[in-house]
């Protein structure tokens, strides 16, 4: 896809964003967008029928009687984008491409929700390192200029630091808000500090790649190479077995990122490269409002 027709995709996305932007207040999110009850305001004498956790214990032994906590409704949250920039995510030839300016399309639109929902956002952009970071702001000028970060940066940094891009985000975010990591998840050592975030914020992975029930298709003898490694591998098309251990790797590797998900309290989705990535989201998001 030419940057010019992207870029176009991309300025039609606050059209649609406001529809999105109630899904998530609707949702399971909406703690995130309308805000929590984080911040003690004052303590109170104990009534019949308040909770027994919201018991200010420190105070309630310093005075000889039961007092509750009190909270105040905060705000001013914030959505993280977290963006795979690596050469995995695609950069060579069109069709390569495809994961990268799906990841980019997904996050766009979340983050143009976020800044109708009135939210902060930020992001950060990694490959083999972190390379672009953008501190949460508010207001349309901060969505793009990390939109147009996304773009001029491309997908082209040989290895994945998914798990430093996940340790950063976590210290960087100093209060509970809502993390939405888009990658391929082609990584190693990643998992402890994905269960580690979601202990602090609410977390959505989005998994972009070529489409799971793809099959190869029978070109004969081929090369294929990592794009991050540069390790290449030798194999013939059409062969069975060859077809068929490829698409038992494909299958283990979306089982087993599912099941880090599932065990890390992850929201988690899969867009293939020929997703219609607006009407994805909202299935994705009106159905979890739905729950």
């Amino acid at each position: 896809m030419e940057s010019r027709e992207l870029l176009s995709k991309i300025t039609a996305l606050p059209l649609i964003a406001g529809g999105l932007a109630e899904d998530l207040l609707a949702g399971n999110f909406s703690s995130i967008f309308k805000g929590q009850g984080i911040e003690v305001d004052e303590v109170r004498h104990y009534e019949r029928g308040d909770e027994v956790r919201s018991i200010d214990w420190n105070v309630s032994a310093r005075f000889g009687t039961p007092f509750v906590k009190m909270y105040r409704e905060e705000r001013d949250l914030t959505v993280f984008l977290v963006l795979d920039s690596s050469a995995s995510m695609g950069s060579a030839g069109a069709s390569a491409r495809v994961p990268y300016e799906q990841g980019i399309l997904a996050a766009a639109l979340i983050a143009f929700s976020a800044e109708q929902a009135g939210q902060r956002v930020g992001a950060v952009f990694f490959d083999r390192e972190i390379s672009r970071v953008f501190p949460p702001r508010k207001g349309r000028a901060q969505v793009m200029a990390i939109l147009t970060g996304a773009l001029r940066h491309g997908a082209k940094g040989r290895g994945s630091s998914l798990g430093a891009a996940l340790l950063g985000a976590g210290r960087l975010l100093k209060r509970r808000s809502l993390v939405v990591v888009v990658s391929d998840f082609l990584a190693l050592n990643w998992e402890k500090e994905l269960g580690a975030l979601c202990r602090k914020h609410d977390v959505i992975a989005l998994r972009v790649g070529l489409p799971p029930d793809e099959e190869m298709p029978g070109l004969g003898l081929i090369t294929l190479e990592d794009p991050e490694s540069g390790r290449t591998l030798q194999g013939t098309t059409n062969f069975a077995p060859f077809r068929a251990a490829w698409a038992e790797w494909k299958g283990e590797r979306a089982r087993s990122w599912r099941v880090v998900c599932r065990r890390s309290g992850v929201a988690s989705l899969d867009l293939s490269a020929t997703e219609d990535i607006p009407a994805a989201l909202i299935r994705f998001f009106g159905g979890r409002r739905r729950l």
